[in-house]
């Protein structure tokens, strides 16, 4: 079993990052609140799910092309050219990551930031999609190579939180309390470049240095730099694109979309430079958000609100974020020889509402739904509660039926080979 998917909590993949008995409070003590520094546990690494040598196998053998990589020197990013060239017969790109350039660069002081990691290197797509059902946000991994002494980017703050895992070698940390808390997606760090700038000058909240296993956890808005010593820092930024409020809001917007007096056209030829103008037009608007969003039966209005929200969001976030990859080749070959024998889970991290009708059961999946006869409900059930089962012991199927029922699953990617 992978070291990740040890251990008491609830949560493992953030129980690793974090200590399992940090992560029985983490969310309420420190997630996007304050900085964590955890220092690595007897002898504890990542290296099962990055390495120095994953970065040159990267760079030397996997093609890797623009955006999927790049390269700064003091925080100015490179242009590709000097990194990339085109593959060579049958495989013509232009952009492929060309290594002796990469060399010749990382020679002479520029960082290598591998992006994207979550989607190409293989321990940390599972690992990725798996905090991310921790954490309950979508999240995205780069990692960033930095030569001895250099520094990467100037201090900064980023509209994501970050877990720093320092992989190999040592790096210097300096970190600084925001000057705009929580800031959302659309306001980033150089909209205040000089309060950061300033901020930074002054004693850091955090001096630390990390070394080989150690994490650090940032919420979004926390000013950082950091700058490797000795020799080639290599570390990971999980970058965690947290949902808020502001987005519970704009989810709200689904509600009120249903009220006809919030749909009409404002007035002809109006002035929208005009305040006292707009004035009785904002009034008129806030009232019928008043109207839209209170009813007199207030809890009733909640729930349908709250689902609404709800379904909203996880439509964001299974958009957001990836389900345990399929096997194509292997998944066929599966239900050509299918039977009662046959054992099938529910696919990892694949988020789905499963809705019965009188005479149907539907999945509901991002961007498309699965239907299903009702006497499937029971199986359905069964198998999205996650245990593996054999086909044959499935409830209220009879084993033909159930045969059916679960090729139908598999070829639609619900359910895996257990």
């Amino acid at each position: 079993m992978p070291e990740f998917e040890r251990g008491s909590g609830e949560r493992p993949a953030l129980s690793r990052l974090v200590g399992a008995d940090t992560a029985r409070v983490f969310g309420a003590t420190y997630w996007s609140r304050q900085p964590f520094l955890a220092a690595a546990v007897s002898n504890a690494s990542f290296d099962d799910l990055f390495s120095s040598a994953a970065v040159d196998e990267l760079v030397r053998e996997r093609g890797i092309r623009t955006p999927f990589m790049r390269m700064a020197v003091e925080g100015s990013v490179l242009s590709p050219s000097t990194y990339t060239a085109p593959g060579g017969f049958g495989a013509e790109v232009a952009d492929q990551v060309n290594s002796e350039k990469v060399l010749a660069e990382f020679a002479a002081g520029a960082t290598i930031v591998l992006q994207g990691l979550h989607r190409t290197w293989p321990p940390l797509i599972d690992f990725t999609r798996r905090l991310v059902d921790d954490l309950g946000h979508p999240a995205q991994v780069n990692a960033y190579v930095t030569p001895a002494s250099s520094r990467g980017f100037d201090p900064h703050y980023d509209v994501h939180d970050v877990f720093v895992l320092q992989i190999s070698g040592e790096k210097h940390w300096r970190i600084h309390a925001p000057v705009h808390p929580h800031p959302l997606r659309d306001q980033p760090w150089s909209d205040y470049r000089e309060q950061v700038a300033a901020q930074a000058a002054g004693e850091p909240v955090i001096d630390t240095v990390l070394r080989p296993g150690d994490v650090l956890y940032l919420p979004r808005g926390w000013i950082h730099s950091a700058e490797a010593l000795g020799g080639t820092s290599v570390h990971l930024t999980i970058g965690v694109a947290a949902y808020t409020q502001a987005d519970i809001a704009h989810s709200l917007l689904t509600v009120i979309a249903d009220t006809p007096a919030l749909r009409e056209s404002l007035p002809l030829g109006v002035d929208f430079g005009d305040t006292e103008q707009l004035l009785p037009i904002v009034a008129e608007v806030l009232a019928g958000l008043q109207g839209a969003l209170q009813i007199p039966d207030a809890r009733a209005a909640a729930v349908r609100q709250a689902s609404a929200v709800g379904a909203d969001l996880s439509h964001r976030l299974s958009g957001a974020s990836r389900p345990e990859p399929v096997s194509p080749l292997a998944t066929v070959d599966f239900i050509g020889t299918l039977n009662e024998a046959s054992t099938v889970r529910w696919r990892g991290s694949l988020r789905a509402a499963i809705t019965t009708g009188p005479e149907s059961v539907r999945i509901a999946l991002a961007g498309r739904s699965v239907v299903l006869p009702q006497e499937a409900q029971p199986a359905v059930e069964m198998l999205h509660a996650g245990q593996a089962v054999a086909v044959g012991e499935l409830p209220g199927l009879d084993p033909a039926s159930a045969i059916v029922v679960v090729r139908r699953l598999l070829r639609e990617g619900i359910v895996v080979p257990a």
